[in-house]
Parts: C-alpha cells; structure tokens; sequence
C-alpha cells in the first residue's frame, strides 16, 4: 500500500511590526484548515493580543511552537499579516508560500530575500478586485474597521458633541463632519459618524458614489468636478480640475467642524488634497483625521504616526487603526486568508492552479496563466 504525503504545515508567527495587534488566523480558521487536511504549527502568543488564547487554538487543532524559527522552519505556507522581516523570511523553507499583506517591492531586503529562498508570494493587496474575490478581500475588510475607528477618533479629539442637545443650558447644534472618499473605508466613517448623531456630508470625485452617501443618510457635497476611473478607482485629475476641486473645497471647509478623509489609491501615494493653506482656513477647534498617513496623507500637514495642531486644527495621522479593533479585525482578515488558501491547499496538499487568475495576478511577480 502507498503511504499518502504527509500534510502540508501552515503556520503563523507573531507579528513584529510596532503596534501591530492582529493576528493572521483564529481558531475559527484553525479548525477549518485542520478540516482540511493541514497541520496548523503556530508560535505561543501569537493571538494574544488580539484576544485569541492558545489554549483556544490548541482545542482547533494546533499544534504550538515555542519560538518562531521553529515554525518558519516546518512551514510549507506560512500566513501573516504584516510582512516579516528579511531575517525571517531567510529563515523560511525554500520554495514555501507566504500569504498577507507583503508589499515586496516596498524594500529592496525583502524582495531579495523572497526571491533568494524562491518563496512562492501572495500579496493580498495585489488581489484582483473581483465579485469572486470578495470573500478574500482583505483590504475592504480592513478598511471598514478603519473608517469605524476613524471616526471615534474624531470623536475623541473633537472638543464638542458630535449630536444636536437641548438641555438646561440651552440646544447643542450637531457637529458637521465631512467624509473625504467614499471607499469602504469612508462610508463606514458615513455610517458611524451618522450614529453618533453628526451632520454628514461625504465628498468623492466619482459621481456615482452620490447613491451611497446619501443611503447612509448624509448629504453629497458636489464640488463640480467628476473624475470617474476605470475598476472602480478614481483617475488622476487635469491641473484645471485639481484647481478648481481645491477652491471650492477650501471655501466649505470653513464651515466644517471635523474632516474624516480616507482618500487612496492602492500601490500609490495618497492623493494630496487639503493644503496647508486650506487648513489654516479652518476653524479653531476642528479636527482632521487623516487615513490616508501610511501612503503619504491627504493633508500636507500630516505626521504619519503623529496628532499635532497647527493654527488651532488638529490633526491626527493613524497607521494602526485596524490594528486597534483587533479582535474582529483579525477575524474578518483570517478568513479572507483562509478563503484565499483554499484555492491552492486540496486535501492537506498544495496544488496552485496557475489558470486561476486569483493566483496568478495575486502571485508576486505575476504570471501569466498557461495557455
């Protein structure tokens, strides 16, 4: 009789990106690849911080390691969310898959590393934007969890109610908050910031986003011009456009008490869309906060990291937001992942079909599925 393979191993590893809470897999998904035939090796701790147990992944199935270079070493697929450092990824089995958010060619190390070890990578930023896709979109995952955190931050910072009071002391007007981009990043911020009770007004350059606004009960606040782009993303705007876009918002900004502004475009820097001059246009007290800090900001002022004011407007430039839900943040994340996985992990084996276009455009560099 023919002994079957041995199971391919999936691990993870915690991560080690400052202020990086979420974890790649939960029990949830544990359980699922178990089911289907992998072995699960994860490093103690590694969900802790986003509420997981080890004794819970250990009731899934897993098997625990005390360190990381021992599951990099059994890994056959290794799962993260931020990209390892280039020490680890050295560390990893030749040939081996590593899933996540990698951004290879944002460093150099990282990118000789991955080819020097032949590792087979799946950055899921790069993943096609598809109706099949969706259930493996982590980036829209994460980007509902942003707007949300987004807007408590505001919230926080903002020296004044968000919703309209009558009190003794006579009525609170409601705060008037203005959403730039209407991602899903942005209409979650709508969204939240409608149930705090704020006066909302959402901006996109794509026309077609009125719809959506106005389904969460804001107000669309068209500034004339329409910058409609091919797969959903909005196109580079002429000088004229871009002039134009910026008076007409400076001058509304005036009335604005908090700006959400969520604006971006994947693989590229963020667009530059509230000026320093636009800023000091605003009123005292108001609030930016700025999603879009990780790719550069929307505000020329923005500190990535950082909350400063600057003529009395604050403005805060988070890069963690996700990563401060982390509960449900890495739940909605693993099973993207383990959604992503199941196209090539069969029956505890991998088996990548390079005519699926999921993997092979996914697929660092990319290659062109078989004739």
């Amino acid at each position: 009789m023919t002994e079957a393979p041995p199971a391919l191993t999936v691990g993870v590893t915690a991560e080690t990106a400052p202020g990086e809470r979420r974890v790649a897999i939960t029990p949830e998904t544990c359980r699922k690849l178990v089911t289907a035939g992998a072995r699960v090796a994860i490093e103690r701790g590694a969900g802790s911080l986003a509420g997981f147990a080890d004794e819970a992944f250990v009731e899934a199935g897993a098997h625990l390691h005390d360190s990381a270079d021992t599951v990099l070493d059994a890994a056959d697929v290794l799962l993260c969310v931020r990209p390892p450092v280039p020490e680890r990824l050295m560390r990893m089995r030749e040939g081996a898959a590593l899933v996540g958010l990698i951004a290879p060619d944002a460093d150099a190390e990282r990118s000789a590393a991955i080819r020097a070890r032949g590792l087979h990578v799946f950055p899921l930023e790069r993943l096609p934007r598809t109706t099949r896709a969706q259930s493996m979109d982590v980036l829209s995952s994460q980007a509902g969890m942003a707007g949300y955190k987004a807007t408590l931050l505001a919230a926080q910072l903002a020296p004044r109610f968000f919703p309209m009071l009558t009190t003794a002391a006579g009525t609170i007007r409601p705060s008037r908050v203005l959403v730039i981009g209407a991602g899903v990043a942005g209409l979650q911020a709508i969204a939240t910031a409608r149930r705090l009770g704020a006066q909302v007004e959402g901006f996109d350059v794509r026309p077609e986003t009125r719809e959506q606004i106005e389904s969460l009960g804001a107000r669309f606040l068209d500034l004339g011009v329409s910058a409609s782009g091919e797969g959903g993303y909005a196109r580079a705007l002429t000088d004229e456009e871009r002039a134009e876009q910026q008076r007409r918002l400076a001058a509304h900004l005036r009335q604005v008490d908090v700006v959400i502004s969520t604006a971006a475009v994947p693989g590229r820097p963020a667009p530059r869309i509230l000026g320093s001059d636009m800023v000091a246009g605003m009123k005292p007290g108001s609030v930016i906060v700025d999603l879009a800090a990780e790719s550069g900001g929307n505000c020329e002022l923005t500190s990535p990291g950082e909350t400063i004011e600057h003529g009395g407007v604050t403005i805060a430039g988070p890069v963690d937001l996700a990563s401060r839900g982390a509960l449900h943040a890495s739940e909605m994340y693993a099973r993207n992942v383990l959604n992503f996985v199941s196209l090539f992990i069969r029956d505890g084996q991998l088996a990548y079909d390079w005519d699926d276009e999921l993997l092979a455009r996914t697929v660092w560099p990319e290659r062109a599925p078989t004739a």
